[in-house]
């Protein structure tokens, strides 16, 4: 199970301010007008959750560690009696080290960033790595550079296009500080969560296979490959700022123990079309070399997002094909969708065809160690604000009231009959 501190946690008085108070705080920016200044209160009802964690039966919890409230005065105490209830609840507790919400302070397009982060990890590090087994690096540098900083319509809400590409390079080199300062602390278990899913050509056209090739490489290959391979894809090295870029290589790709991945749906690309397009909600500029399509004749989720279980099997199958023995093991990192409703069947329908795919998956050999569900709760969905449900359990957020879903129950039988 998993979740992110922005979004639950609130309590934003009790920590410094990030890049996204700043954005939320611009008229327009999220489409309902809201902020995660409380969003579901975690910060204050995280031993209520732990219980919930405890009452579904997961083994590991996916959280992530505010950097704002690290630096905040007794900001690292709270996720100290964070871990202490998880151990004591025989859940384990799994952080992510930065899951989006920058230090209003910092920027991703300067270098020294990266160094900021791994002073940050040390210091998480030396407080927690006596309880914690498993760490997560990063999460979706992809979408964080993408919708933050080449397309804007994420914190920081930066519109630079291609010029966006310095904030992926200082992130993967974040990463690879990182598992540097983890090791250094004596951690195990070092992982990053990266967003994949197949990219698929719109028809059989070139032009259409040569988009669909140049969105694969800057979604999926570009942060697969320096970590992976310890190099950038078709010559993307020659792009980014650094004075030498192969010995920026070697630390992105200081080795892992375990490669995380989040899928939610393949992507339909074709050339560009002479006007912008859109996916999920996200404008895609026509001054971009591919569009995105839409998937048609597959359900949706309420998100919009086409439901494609079998999307899962290929991107894995696909990765053990094309990284061979440098790929280590798989985590599913995250995995889920956005339903309304308490009696939430069409999650529970996700799900299932989704743990099929990846058992799937498992026979063909591909080596995978751990499933991730998003969400435990419903929460601040980012620029949708509360619009978009992710949740197990629902929440209301006028009294903040917790109230497990159908999904939740189903998901407890499951794991329950699992062992």
């Amino acid at each position: 199970m998993s979740t992110s501190a922005h979004q639950i946690e609130g309590a934003a008085d009790e920590r410094g301010p990030s890049v996204w108070d700043e954005f939320t705080a611009e008229p327009g920016r999220v489409k309902d007008g809201s902020t995660a200044a409380v969003a579901c209160d975690h910060y204050h009802r995280y031993r209520e959750d732990v219980a919930l964690l405890a009452g579904l039966g997961v083994n590991a919890y996916r959280f992530s560690v505010s950097w704002p409230r690290v630096t905040s005065p007794g900001g690292l105490d709270f996720y100290d009696r964070l871990v202490d209830e998880l151990c004591a609840a025989g859940v384990r507790p799994v952080p992510t080290l930065f899951h989006w919400d920058l230090p209003a302070s910092l920027d991703w397009l300067e270098r020294d960033t990266a160094s900021r982060f791994a002073d940050h990890v040390s210091t998480v590090a030396e407080r927690l790595n006596d309880r914690v087994a498993k760490w997560i690096t990063l999460n979706e540098p992809a979408e964080h550079t993408l919708l933050g900083h080449a397309l804007g319509v994420h914190a920081p809400g930066r519109r630079l296009l291609f010029d966006a590409l310095p904030v992926a390079h200082h992130q993967l080199l974040a990463h690879g500080l990182a598992v540097r300062a983890l090791r250094a602390a004596g951690a195990t278990g070092i992982g990053i969560a990266n967003s994949h899913g197949p990219t698929w050509p719109a028809s059989a056209d070139p032009a259409d296979v040569a988009a669909a090739g140049f969105y694969d490489t800057l979604l999926n290959r570009l942060f697969a490959e320096p970590v992976l391979l310890g190099e950038y894809p078709d010559g993307l090295g020659e792009s980014m700022p650094a004075r030498d870029v192969t010995a920026d290589l070697k630390v992105i790709a200081e080795p892992v123990d375990w490669y995380g991945v989040n899928y939610y749906a393949p992507t339909l690309v074709g050339a560009p079309l002479g006007t912008g397009t859109e996916f999920g909600g996200v404008p895609i500029p026509a001054e971009l070399p591919f569009s995105v399509r839409e998937i048609t004749g597959r359900p949706k989720t309420d998100f919009g997002w086409p439901v494609v279980p079998e999307g899962l099997t290929e991107l894995l199958c696909g990765f053990r094909e094309r990284y061979g023995d440098r790929l280590p093991p798989i985590v599913i990192t995250e995995n889920g969708c956005s339903y309304e409703g308490l009696d939430d069947q069409d999650r529970i329908a996700y799900l299932d065809a989704h743990l099929r795919a990846l058992h799937a998956a498992l026979e063909a050999g591909v080596d995978v160690r751990g499933y991730f569900v998003w969400s435990l709760m419903d929460n601040f969905e980012w620029a949708e604000g509360y619009a978009r449900r992710f949740g197990l359990v629902h929440v209301d957020y006028e009294t903040l009231e917790r109230v497990p879903k159908a999904s939740y129950h189903w998901f407890r039988d499951v794991l329950r009959a699992q062992g």
